[in-house]
């Protein structure tokens, strides 16, 4: 391989991160080549395919898509140097010998290393690193959420049906029961409130009160009573919903 050509993409949502890690490889690296610099995980996976460096250096954590996120989506297209201000979850990658990591802030010293380290394993393909990610995010609390509700298991009197999320309008509670309610059909499940707010994808559905989940595309609008309550309406459905005062920053817009 050219050691002229070996070109990076550096990853880090912080802007004086990024360059002082720019100016740092090149002090210990001069030939690299920092062909972009991206700002999330998207960011960098998109570079990553526009540019097809040899190198993707990845902040750990970022908000949006984390490092260890772009890093499972980059797959072995290239090398990854993860960047991390945890010691702990770096040396863990390093002993694994898949990966290698820089330490924030980067020190010339331990930086000069590493990229010797980096460079030695340029000329191997880029090792399949999903076990050792599935690993780290768990040991930096970063690991995937759980793939959310897609159906509810609900009584509808006697009888048992299975009803697809999208389908659901709106959830509401009282002790016992949470009412699944549908355009045609009412049911009941056990499940609280508070534990399906953290099945239901939350761009797809908002909780409004304590007691209440609402589909957002149901929602036709908002209204006050004459307590001066807000009040959900509902697109081809009579029943107005309460919205609590912790929640009433949702329709400021309206």
């Amino acid at each position: 391989m050219n050691a002229q050509r070996i070109r990076a993409v550096i990853a880090d949502d912080e802007r004086l991160m990024r360059e002082q890690l720019r100016a740092r490889l090149l002090e210990a690296w001069p030939q690299l080549e920092i062909v972009a610099e991206a700002r999330n995980g998207e960011e960098a996976v998109a570079l990553v395919a526009q540019h097809r460096p040899e190198l993707a250096f990845l902040d750990i954590r970022m908000p949006g898509m984390t490092g260890l996120e772009a890093a499972r989506q980059i797959g072995s297209a290239c090398h990854v140097v993860f960047i991390t201000a945890y010691s702990e979850f770096a040396v863990e990658a390093f002993e694994q010998g898949a990966v290698d990591y820089v330490l924030k802030p980067a020190d010339p010293e331990r930086l000069a290393r590493t990229m010797q380290r980096v460079r030695e394993r340029l000329g191997s393909p880029a090792p399949d690193l999903s076990a050792l990610l599935a690993r780290i995010a768990a040991q930096a609390g970063l690991a995937p959420e759980p793939a959310k509700l897609k159906w509810i298991q609900a009584s509808v009197g006697a009888a048992i049906r299975l009803i697809p999320v999208g389908d659901v309008l709106f959830f509401t509670s009282d002790e016992k029961y949470t009412r699944v309610q549908t355009a045609d059909l009412e049911a009941l499940i056990r499940k609280p409130i508070k534990e399906l707010v953290a099945e239901l994808d939350p761009e797809q559905f908002w909780q409004i009160h304590r007691a209440t989940i609402v589909q957002a595309r149901a929602i036709a609008g908002v209204t006050r009573d004459d307590r001066g309550r807000q009040l959900v309406l509902l697109k081809d459905f009579p029943e107005r919903l309460e919205v609590s005062r912790n929640y009433a920053h949702l329709f400021r817009q309206m």
